[in-house]
């Protein structure tokens, strides 16, 4: 293999190492036997929740994983795979992912990163049926406002029962 091939492959896992340490979540899947159609469906959906797919050479993912520091991830990139990263949300790939692989039979999660953390694909498949960060935020809200919520109405009540014995 020429120099200049080498120089390349060693800049390509550069940016893979440094895509897989600032990525929030990364999905491996397998995609053999999707349509053109079914890809060019899923890569549309994960680039509008601001996920992006790339179908890389395994070998490569092995190396630039082993430099970002972690193991055991030689079992997950084996076959035809497409690596789905996202930045900010940690759900979205696995969500988008398994939803699509109920529709797509073909398509399965083989497993991934959460937070710089290898994840199996249970892991990723538990990790798709939490709701999406904007679910989160507002479940977070709710239980914050609902000690003020509960207070309002004991006040309400007391005076209600006041206004009654007057």
């Amino acid at each position: 293999m020429s120099e200049t091939a080498i120089a390349q492959k060693q800049l390509l896992v550069n940016d893979l190492t440094a895509k897989i340490k600032e990525s929030a979540s990364v999905v491996v899947v397998d995609y053999l036997g999707l349509t053109v159609e079914q890809v060019t469906e899923l890569r549309k959906q994960l680039r509008e929740a601001g996920v992006e797919m790339k179908v890389i050479k395994n070998s490569l993912m092995v190396r630039a994983a082993v430099a970002a520091g972690l193991e055991g991830m030689e079992d997950i990139f084996k076959g035809p795979t497409a690596v789905a990263f996202s930045s900010e949300d940690v759900v979205a790939p696995a969500k988008i992912m398994a939803e699509f692989a109920k529709t797509a039979e073909k398509l399965e999660i083989k497993g991934g990163i959460i937070e710089g953390k290898v994840a199996s694909k249970e892991e990723i498949n538990a990790l798709a049926t939490l709701p999406n960060r904007e679910g989160m935020l507002s479940m977070l809200l709710s239980v914050l406002q609902a000690p003020v919520r509960n207070f309002a109405l004991a006040i309400k009540a007391v005076s209600d029962k006041n206004g009654e014995a007057a």
